[in-house]
């Protein structure tokens, strides 16, 4: 059947409405957009940010999202795995992991602080260390704790630099294995206690916490910058644009870099901002976690 020139607009509008609602139903059928965060800090507090970042996603992308709990670095990677979560707010490392399990996933958008990141060593003031240009070879011997295994700036890049430095594996060099908190916070507390005599964390979380009172520089000493690194970043599972309709994971990167309200890009551990983020960014992320075989 031939259509009548003059009712083609009217013809293509009706299709279009069409397509578009068929798209707002699937979108509507697929549920909430669940996310997570790699629990870097106290857990409780994480949801209570998240959630508010949840909030405002919902709001910009006419989709509810939801805020979902991890409860280590290995299990937020095996959720966005397993299409649990669709989103995720992942270290250096552990982002690396979830692209290279989930072929198609894109790192989207890190914060304008990610690209220079940095880690700091502590001690706790009975060494009687200060703030050094140089590694501290005095904590040879000594007893260490990184943050979690799968930490990029808790364990994968403070290692890299003690190899680097010393010429020795962690356990060569502290003549035992290192311990392993889980996070930033509790290796700041353990070292503060005296529970171990050193250890390496974010430097965010080791200002943040000084911040707000929770741990003393004094006895709890920062004593090395590392180099920095590339670090955190939002990574998108490309069943997203699937689920939501072509386009929806870059409507997402807008929205995260669109963030400008300074109590939202505190909640979202990014007062600074958000910029856009590839994949590549990470490459020299993935070649180092494969050369200390740290990619499953």
């Amino acid at each position: 059947m031939q259509i009548p020139v003059r009712l083609l607009p009217a013809v293509l509008l009706a299709l279009l409405s069409a397509l578009g609602g068929c798209s707002s139903e699937a979108s509507a059928e697929a549920g909430p957009i669940r996310f997570s965060a790699i629990p870097d800090q106290n857990s409780t507090e994480l949801k209570e940010k998240f959630d508010i970042v949840a909030n405002y996603l919902s709001e910009q992308l006419g989709v509810p999202f939801e805020y979902v709990p991890s409860v280590d670095y290995g299990a937020s990677v095996e959720a966005f795995k397993n299409g649990d979560i669709h989103l995720a707010w992942f270290g250096g490392l552990s982002g690396v992991r979830a692209r290279t399990t989930v072929p198609g996933a894109s790192a989207i958008a890190q914060g304008t602080i990610d690209p220079e990141f940095k880690s700091y060593f502590i001690a706790n003031a009975s060494l009687g260390l200060q703030l050094s240009d140089s590694f501290p070879s005095q904590l040879e011997g000594k007893s260490f704790t990184f943050g979690s295994h799968g930490s990029t700036s808790g364990r994968l890049m403070p290692e890299h630099f003690l190899r680097v430095e010393t010429g020795k594996k962690p356990a060569d060099f502290f003549g035992r294995e290192p311990n392993y908190s889980g996070a930033h916070d509790k290796t700041a507390q353990l070292v503060e206690s005296g529970a171990y005599q050193a250890g390496a964390l974010s430097y965010t979380a080791y200002e943040r916490l000084v911040a707000e009172q929770k741990i003393d520089p004094s006895k709890c000493v920062k004593i090395w910058e590392t180099p920095t690194y590339p670090d955190y970043n939002w990574t998108a599972h490309p069943d997203l644009d699937r689920l939501h309709g072509a386009g929806f994971t870059q409507r997402i990167q807008t929205a995260i870099v669109a963030m400008q309200e300074p109590s939202l890009l505190k909640a979202a551990q990014r007062e600074a901002g958000f910029i856009k983020a590839s994949n590549e960014d990470f490459a020299p992320l993935e070649t180092l976690a494969r050369d200390l075989e740290l990619l499953r």
